[in-house]
């Protein structure tokens, strides 16, 4: 089944001889449960192509459709709801609110939507971040790899349709890298969690089922690393 379709994803900035085209008619299906790493240089649009599937940016024109809904039709509403309850983003810099303690960040995405954390999911998350003993910590009293570790908690505090991380090793060495990497692993199999992934490290994109490359906006490989 598949849980998400891009059909002839175009993205252009700019007019005339100054126009760009950071995404030119890509099209792809991802099925549910599967893990996909997305690649390229810098300026391949990638990351553009990340946002778009995320709901934070727009098209110029094409589809994506997650779980059957064409996100790019829904009003700003009830895109910003969908986003909320479906879409689980994990960003290279962890984008933690300062104030709140590790419990508290990850609960956000639930009391936003107006529902009350279960907290038997909430300890059972925490337990396989290794963050037991860190619940009432800010953020600026964890390490980097424990704030992505939290970061990656909130993305799946909603049992969202997909999971994004924007080259979520990107800011950790490699030793975190590697925990990061893993965990994301973890929850797509034990969760059956679909996850989709922005790297510009090779190896960290073969630990994914599949790795579509993309260069100059369009996709020039697609391969699946393992069935």
């Amino acid at each position: 089944m598949n849980i998400l379709e891009i059909k002839n994803l175009t993205k252009t900035y700019g007019k005339g001889d100054t126009m760009v085209k950071a995404l030119d008619n890509v099209s792809f299906t991802v099925k549910k449960g599967e893990f996909v790493a997305i690649v390229g240089p810098s300026g391949s649009g990638k990351s553009t192509l990340l946002h778009i599937i995320g709901g934070v940016d727009k098209p110029t024109s094409g589809s994506v459709i997650i779980e059957n809904t064409d996100i790019t039709k829904l009003d700003e509403t009830a895109l910003a709801i969908f986003r909320r309850r479906q879409i689980g983003l994990v960003y290279q810099f962890y984008n933690l609110i300062p104030i709140l303690t590790v419990e508290e960040n990850l609960t956000l995405p639930l009391l936003l939507d107006s529902r009350k954390p279960d907290k038997a999911q909430v300890d059972r998350i925490v337990s396989i971040l290794g963050l037991s003993d860190r619940v009432k910590h800010l953020p600026n009293q964890l390490s980097g790899g424990q704030q992505q570790r939290v970061s990656i908690g909130r993305a799946l505090i909603n049992n969202p349709a997909i999971m994004l991380a924007d080259e979520p090793t990107g800011n950790l060495d490699s030793e975190n890298s590697k925990e990061i990497v893993n965990l994301l692993r973890h929850f797509n199999e034990a969760l059956n969690q679909t996850v989709i992934m922005i790297t510009h490290d090779e190896k960290i994109a073969l630990s994914a089922d599949r790795v579509i490359t993309i260069q100059d906006g369009r996709i020039v490989g697609d391969e699946v690393k393992r069935g």
